[in-house]
């Protein structure tokens, strides 16, 4: 919890109360979305509840929120984002008064587990590079799969920006002209499944995210959402 006078770095300050990952935050600074005391500030700047904060014209409450945590079944069609005036997000599913924003990212097209929050801390330490939490997927591909194809998923796919990670590949099923089975990785890279793929020469037709670390998507219907148990959430502030 921030104290009212103590003067911290603007980023863990605004992730402290729900505005955004600290990253998120730096980024919206040098977009010049935030102005502090009326000014466009540098990353860097410290402040505290003394200040007075506007992000995109609006000015902000500084008080301390309640911190909320959610699991939703991402569907189809809709954004893993706050605010899109293109596309609907999948924060308009789920009601609450909170400013929550989701931890990572599904594509539109893709179906499934994504935690959502205001709590900035918990998303650094799920984002981080060094938590290595795998996320599972179930994924069905237009044709077969191959044994060579499996053993190059998982040793690692040359991508544009260098080779992915081995991922652990389970459950492969083959029915007609499809092959469906489970795929854990654990990077976050824009489309990354899809992508690699297509670099095996296959084509995603339906992918689907049903963990993340130890947090299952169980039940939850397409578009429904809960509130992560308690058992949940110490798993991930241990992390």
């Amino acid at each position: 919890m921030v104290k009212r006078l103590e003067k911290i770095r603007i980023n863990k300050f605004l992730a402290s109360i729900g505005i955004g990952s600290r990253r998120e935050i730096d980024k919206m600074i040098l977009d010049n979305r935030i102005k502090i005391n009326g000014q466009f500030p540098e990353p860097g700047i410290k402040v505290n509840c003394s200040d007075t904060i506007e992000i995109d014209g609006e000015k902000i409450s500084l008080e301390i929120e309640k911190k909320v945590y959610y699991k939703l079944n991402k569907p189809k069609g809709y954004l893993s984002a706050v605010k899109d005036t293109r596309e609907k997000t999948i924060v308009e599913l789920i009601k609450t008064d909170k400013r929550i924003y989701p931890i990572g990212r599904l594509d539109l097209e893709t179906e499934g587990l994504i935690l959502l929050t205001n709590d900035g801390e918990i998303f650094n330490k799920i984002m981080h590079p060094k938590s290595k939490i795998y996320k599972k997927y179930f994924v069905v591909v237009k044709n077969k799969l191959s044994k060579f194809d499996i053993d190059k998923l998982e040793n690692g796919i040359e991508l544009e920006e260098g080779l992915t990670l081995p991922a652990i590949i389970e459950n492969v099923e083959y029915e007609s002209n499809k092959t469906s089975f489970y795929i854990s990785i654990r990077e976050g890279r824009n489309r990354q499944i899809r992508r690699m793929i297509k670099a095996i020469d296959n084509r995603v037709i339906y992918l689907k995210r049903v963990k993340i670390g130890k947090i299952e998507l169980g039940d939850l219907k397409v578009g429904e959402y809960k509130k992560l148990t308690e058992e949940e959430l110490n798993y991930l502030k241990t992390l």
